[in-house]
């Protein structure tokens, strides 16, 4: 670290994140990417804002500083819906007992906030480091990556990135991916009072229930160490258009949670053959009509890559206590990165288990410890580190 955090300018910059409603959907980034610009500028970074179309936009920023590898520092700026349940206003900053609350606190602008301090640290302590600095903070991660997606087409090389996900300021280096289609499930319209004349989709519709739940188990036998097991199940279902007409269609929106080491591809298939398979017991017809846009696929970061062993040593320096190397449950935009060959971890300040809730909230010490752990990884992975046992 070059100089100890500036706690005031974290709450502050949080503070301002938290009042721009990026809920997600429609998301609307445009005044928060503006923001973020303004500071990645006024710290001296080439930066930009993307238009990614309907107030979408990504903001990157560049801080090139010699020869040397690239590290980037990524994360979101979108937030989940804030729904019912808080006890105050979800986009007004509100401290107490130690803790910030408001939508996005942890997932995932205290994050960011933390990610443009440790980049101010890194700056003004760019005597001691070589290579380029990138801030990228970007759209649509809590639906679709359009931000991340958009931005990998057309990255600069990019050697090691951080991301920004509530971990508790410990080490993830894996996490699952998600696939859904949407299935329709066909009949045959008729009156309600006369059903024999037509054919049901809603019932024909049973023997893809009963389908997967037998795939789950299937698939649930595979599993990873860090993530947990695979799953398939059903999360939305829509059939019929009037209260007096037999149903000639029905829609399933099924959701395929894929762990590290499987293959999207032979998903797919299976999922596919296992539609048409139904349809066929069913006497009728059933077919993926569509797939609904998700974070990704599923990553995993080596546990022997230098960059898992600095941000742990980081760890091991700022929260004082050694901690095991973890996975997420969910997904996030390392997949993204690693696509293009960065290597990389996840890490942030806040719990997982209260993003996504009601009083989500970030504690002011975890802010303070991550923009120490992001730099001084950051340091190391661009010849400056002083960390220099990395085997933890």
């Amino acid at each position: 670290m070059s100089s100890a955090p500036d706690v005031s300018r974290l709450k502050e910059e949080l503070a301002r994140l938290v009042g721009f409603d990026t809920q997600n959907p429609p998301g609307r980034e445009r005044d928060a990417a503006h923001f973020v610009l303004g500071l990645m500028q006024q710290m001296g970074c080439r930066a930009e804002v993307i238009d990614l179309g309907d107030d979408r936009t990504n903001v990157v920023g560049s801080f090139e500083n010699g020869p040397g590898p690239s590290f980037a520092f990524n994360t979101h700026m979108d937030v989940v819906l804030a729904g019912d349940g808080w006890t105050s206003d979800p986009f007004t900053l509100r401290e107490e007992g130690g803790r910030l609350y408001g939508r996005g606190a942890c997932d995932a602008k205290g994050p960011l906030v933390a990610m443009l301090e440790a980049m101010r640290g890194l700056i003004a302590g760019r005597d001691s480091w070589s290579g380029t600095l990138l801030g990228v903070f970007v759209a649509d991660e809590e639906v679709g990556s359009l931000g991340a997606k958009n931005y990998v087409k057309t990255a600069p090389k990019i050697d090691y990135c951080m991301i920004g996900e509530p971990t508790s300021c410990t080490t993830v280096t894996a996490h699952k991916g998600s696939m859904r289609p949407l299935v329709r499930v066909y009949g045959k319209t008729a009156h309600s009072g006369m059903p024999d004349l037509g054919v049901n989709a809603i019932l024909k519709s049973a023997r893809l229930l009963d389908r997967v739940v037998e795939e789950h188990k299937r698939v649930a036998a595979t599993s990873h160490p860090l993530c947990g097991n695979a799953s398939l199940t059903l999360t939305r279902a829509h059939g019929g258009h009037a209260d007096n007409v037999v149903p000639e269609h029905c829609d399933f929106l099924l959701d395929r949670r894929m762990v590290p080491g499987e293959d999207e591809e032979a998903v797919k298939r299976a999922i596919a053959e296992l539609v048409e398979a139904a349809g066929r017991e069913a006497g009728t017809r059933a077919e993926i009509i569509d797939y609904v846009p998700t974070t990704g696929g599923a990553s995993e970061t080596d546990a022997s890559h230098p960059i898992v062993h600095a941000c742990q040593a980081a760890c091991l320096a700022h929260n004082g206590v050694a901690s095991d190397i973890s996975g997420f449950q969910g997904g996030c935009d390392l997949v993204h990165f690693r696509s293009v060959g960065a290597e990389g971890v996840v890490l942030g300040p806040g719990e997982l288990s209260v993003a996504h809730q009601p009083d989500e909230y970030v504690p002011v010490d975890d802010l303070v410890r991550a923009v120490m752990i992001y730099e001084d990884t950051a340091l190391t992975m661009l010849g400056g580190g002083r960390l220099t046992n990395l085997e933890t």
